[in-house]
């Protein structure tokens, strides 16, 4: 499997493909069946993106974790590296609603939450849904629309309800929100505020393909596939609601040790005390950590966090969360290998 940092793991166990061992361990005795069942189907999705979308296994693996965790997900990439096509083909596979917002300069917030409307047949005002009332709700270029517009989504996004009008109406569950963006340095961008990128529990970055996978989407291309039509693709529903509850479920039940927490929190310290770092990880950072280290190990089939789940989740959990110094970014000095740099001064427990 890969974790959403876009590390590989080779240990067969960890592949979502390979076959289940002879004879179950004892962590794995204790799951219910529905948890098995869940996790066989959550993984299948992975499998079943990829008819779709070619090399992106981290972003689809990160989008399974923050459903399961109850997060959010931004996912950043320059245009044309399938991030609005991931989003539809995860919900596709999933048998989940979802809509779709461009966010753009002159989007208002009650496009997306919503709004009261005169009813001229009832002389009085009704509430027509935004967009914003689905499962999974794809906020394109989110960096494309004022500071303003963007806050209208954290209320939701923390809370699963949006307020209009003084009255707080529930979001449907699942809820989540898949948030795209290009890089900060294109023109026509704002910046997410540092409230708004800790909302997100976790940043995929996804890369530009490499030659082999790039020569594979030119060839599906050429034989026909259409990206507005998944079903033709042949993509299949192979998970749903219930596998998410199941799955999340049996994630809360994940155990942590002691020594497995406090190497959370040293990481999250540590970042705090880097030099280069004028915002390290607030304790909201580290209890996200824990929880994508738990639904990490939960799909790869333990009943216990590791310090290797920690640290596989540690890049896409923790790094949009920290702020440069003025003078680091002058020097070229990278979020990533200051985060790098804190998590190895911390020792792993053993």
């Amino acid at each position: 499997m890969t974790d959403p940092q876009g590390t590989p793991h080779t240990d067969d166990q960890d592949r979502p493909d390979a076959p289940p061992p002879a004879a179950p361990s004892e962590t794995q005795a204790r799951e219910t069946p529905d948890a098995d069942r869940a996790r066989e189907a959550l993984l299948a999705v992975r499998r079943e993106v990829g008819k779709a979308v070619v090399g992106q296994d981290a972003a689809v693996s990160g989008m399974i974790i923050c459903l399961l965790a109850r997060g959010h997900i931004l996912l950043e990439g320059v245009p044309g590296v399938a991030k609005t096509l991931l989003v539809r083909a995860v919900a596709h596979t999933l048998a989940i609603g979802t809509k779709r917002v461009q966010f753009t300069p002159d989007l208002m917030p009650g496009d997306i939450t919503g709004s009261l409307v005169y009813d001229q047949r009832t002389s009085d005002f009704t509430f027509r849904e935004g967009p914003v009332f689905t499962n999974l709700l794809l906020a394109d270029e989110i960096n494309r629309t004022p500071p303003k517009t963007q806050a209208s989504l954290l209320e939701a996004m923390e809370e699963r309800q949006v307020s209009v009008d003084g009255l707080a109406r529930a979001l449907p569950a699942p809820f989540l929100v898949a948030a795209t963006q290009n890089p900060v340095e294109y023109e026509g961008t704002y910046p997410l505020p540092e409230a708004q990128l800790d909302r997100f529990l976790l940043k995929v970055v996804l890369p530009v393909p490499g030659r082999d996978d790039e020569l594979e989407v030119v060839r599906r291309h050429a034989a026909g596939f259409d990206p507005r039509d998944l079903a033709a693709a042949g993509l299949q529903p192979v998970a749903g609601p219930d596998d998410l509850a199941a799955g999340a479920a049996a994630v809360r039940t994940v155990s942590v040790a002691p020594e497995v927490a406090g190497y959370i929190v040293d990481i999250a310290r540590a970042t705090r005390q880097a030099p280069s770092l004028s915002l390290g990880v607030s304790p909201r950072g580290a209890t996200a950590l824990l929880a994508t280290a738990r639904a990490w190990a939960w799909m790869n089939g333990r009943t216990f966090v590791t310090p290797d789940d920690v640290k596989a989740l540690a890049h896409a959990t923790l790094a949009h969360r920290l702020t440069l110094r003025p003078e680091a970014e002058l020097e070229g000095v990278g979020v990533g290998s200051v985060l790098a740099s804190a998590v190895g001064s911390v020792p792993v427990p053993r």
